[in-house]
């Protein structure tokens, strides 16, 4: 794998002139501005549709696009609308106001749906040629209308005969036949779309990249659809949930809402569900990052009670999954989202198989623990999604730490005066095959600018959104030159050579 460099970048905080990052001209206009300063990979997190607290991670499908991601400029390129009839939503609004947005797209959807419908003809060799590879529609469609006559709500949360609808067919279909062909007509806009941005970028050489969590969430079509392949009875009771035991940062350990496998069943069916998963990403993104990747290795089983402190460890499905997997996808990336506590055999698998492991600069900011160089099968963060900003952080540190952190880089060569340049050109002459930067950290963000605070799971999580195209550009082109001296281009120009420095604690706070 060649040295490249990557920008972490949700999809719904580009640009928009509907209240969002979408899948419209402004997302191609991201693609030429990446390619331009030499980023090979896009990092967009996931834009599957998803529950109600508007996380990516809480997915309700692991396939269905979100549609508030549909841009309803491409509906008037279809002539689906009249382009005079669309206007503007929170065009130059830092956040994005789902609820806004999504009120906002309806109306449109539903128009354009009644002149997809009136000319159907015209679309129905795409749209049936959609249908039939996109295999996991019709769980989905059922799913989405039952939640929609739920009131929103998640399967554990419905009827008997909605939680059971996958076993026993107890609710007749042809009752909804409008509101299925509606559902499913989103799906195809949505796809198409994203097919016409996911081809740009493989025409611009840029590597779009998404995420797949090992686990998914128990509200969830899959979960509902297949609970024999989970440790889910058919009335949503969990008898087995992911988590982890305690330690030093969560004392009585964590249950997460996500439902253990049944091993047994998902193995003798060769982890087909599992796979497919992988499978259809592709279809669209060139690299995956495997969330909880250790899973893999070995898992956390928490009891129904939810207690994690009388759970247990178990075997992950380990080789025989992953290779698999390998030979799914040949021509995809993987890398892994392995923080916490590892074990040898996890290490094994991951360089056997040569995927890189995750390395986050802020987690180790400190003098002694920066000095430990990146390994070279890794992708090195500057900080993360869920954590501060580096300028956030920074401006937390004490003036000891501050004077030693500068101190550090400055012995290093690195003399620039806004902190996140420090950062960022550090980790981008790294000896990590993938220097990942977050867009808030290449801008250096301050007061705003976190995507995800777990600690404040009530505050504006999943909201911050570039306002236009005026500053990231520059700051995209000064990392430019950073990148060609660190044989990141991909043109097979020299790697600088970064000044060597005697190990000793003369960097450290004082």
């Amino acid at each position: 794998m060649e040295r490249q460099a990557g920008i972490l970048l949700p999809l719904f905080s580009v640009p928009g002139n509907q209240g969002i990052g979408d899948l419209g001209q402004k997302t191609l206009m991201m693609i030429d501005e990446l390619t331009r300063a030499g980023i090979k990979i896009w990092s967009m997190l996931p834009i599957t549709a998803v529950q109600e607290d508007n996380s990516p991670y809480s997915m309700a499908s692991s396939f269905a696009g979100d549609p508030i991601y549909i841009n309803i400029d491409r509906l008037a390129e279809m002539d689906l609308l009249t382009q005079s009839s669309v206007i503007n939503c929170n065009k130059f609004k830092n956040v994005v106001d789902y609820e806004t947005v999504r009120k906002f797209k309806e109306p449109y959807f539903q128009r354009a749906f009644k002149a997809f419908r009136k000319n159907y003809k015209r679309w129905k060799p795409e749209f049936e040629q959609f249908k039939r590879e996109a295999w996991w529609l019709n769980n989905w469609t059922a799913y989405e209308l039952f939640r929609q006559l739920n009131d929103g709500k998640g399967w554990t949360q419905w009827p008997e005969e909605y939680q059971t609808w996958p076993e026993a067919q107890g609710v007749n279909l042809r009752d909804y036949v409008e509101q299925i062909f509606y559902i499913q007509f989103l799906q195809f806009i949505f796809y198409r779309q994203l097919d016409q941005v996911s081809s740009y970028a493989r025409e611009k050489g840029l590597i779009l990249m998404q995420d797949v969590p090992f686990f998914v969430s128990l509200d969830n079509a899959e979960v509902w659809s297949r609970k024999r392949e989970y440790m889910v009875q058919p009335d949503g009771r969990v008898v087995q949930l992911a988590g982890c035991p305690p330690d030093p940062y969560h004392e009585k350990g964590q249950c997460w809402e996500k439902p253990m496998y049944n091993f047994e069943v998902i193995k003798d069916d060769e982890y087909r569900s599992f796979r497919s998963r992988f499978k259809w990403t592709a279809r669209n993104f060139d690299a995956i990052r495997v969330i909880h990747f250790k899973g893999f290795d070995f898992v956390w089983k928490v009891p129904e009670n939810r207690n994690p402190q009388y759970g247990q460890w178990a075997s992950g499905p380990g080789r025989d999954l992953l290779e698999k997997i390998v030979a799914d996808i040949p021509n995809t990336m993987l890398t892994a989202e392995d923080q916490g506590e590892l074990r040898p055999t996890l290490r094994a698998i991951e360089d056997e198989y040569g995927i890189p492991v995750m390395d986050v600069l802020q987690y180790r900011m400190e003098t002694k623990l920066l000095k430990h160089k990146c390994t070279e099968n890794s992708v090195v963060y500057t900080s993360f999604y869920d954590t501060p900003t580096l300028e956030q952080d920074y401006a937390n540190f004490t003036n000891n730490r501050k004077i030693a952190l500068r101190r550090f880089f400055k012995k290093r060569g690195y003399l620039h005066r806004p902190f996140h340049d420090l950062v960022c050109h550090y980790a981008i002459d790294s000896d990590a095959v993938i220097a990942m930067l977050p867009m808030q950290d290449v801008i250096g963000l301050k007061d705003f600018g976190r995507i995800n605070d777990p600690e404040n799971p009530h505050g504006d999580n999943w909201t911050w959104k570039l306002k236009d195209f005026k500053v990231f550009p520059a700051e995209l082109d000064k990392i430019h030159e950073w990148l060609k001296d660190a044989g990141r281009l991909g043109d097979g120009g020299p790697r600088k050579q970064v000044a060597e420095v005697e190990d000793n604690d003369s960097d450290d706070e004082e």
